[in-house]
């Protein structure tokens, strides 16, 4: 069967879907993949994203968790940290302004870096 819609129609159902959007707020989202390799290890990934924040961890065959990620977004900054399997951590804070951001990023032994665009 093939569908003989209109682009104006096809156009208009689309438009008047987003509107309807426009006003509510991002449903949380979770996912989940297992994934097993030649040798039979599986390793687990379990996502989560609500409104702009994501959190994520991937989780070994022995329960260990190999890897966290956690993102937190606003109008006007974002930080995410990361964690590896030996627990060390390594962290980005972002924060915007009118005239451009200012990113300091920092790793796991402490290092520090950033960034600052002037728009």
């Amino acid at each position: 069967m093939t569908s003989h819609a209109s682009p104006l129609r096809s156009a208009s159902l689309a438009a008047l879907c987003l509107a309807a959007l426009a006003g509510q707020p991002a449903l949380a989202r979770d996912r989940q993949a297992t994934l097993t390799g030649p040798q039979g290890h599986s390793a687990t990934r379990d996502v989560s994203r609500t409104q702009g924040d994501v959190s994520s961890s991937t989780t070994g065959t022995n329960g260990k968790t190999l890897a966290s990620r956690n993102v937190d977004r606003s109008a006007s900054s974002t930080t995410g940290s990361v964690t590896g399997p030996q627990g060390k951590n390594a962290t980005r804070q972002t924060t915007r302004t009118e005239g451009g951001s200012n990113t300091t990023v920092t790793g796991p032994n402490g290092q520090t870096g950033g960034v600052v665009v002037t728009r």
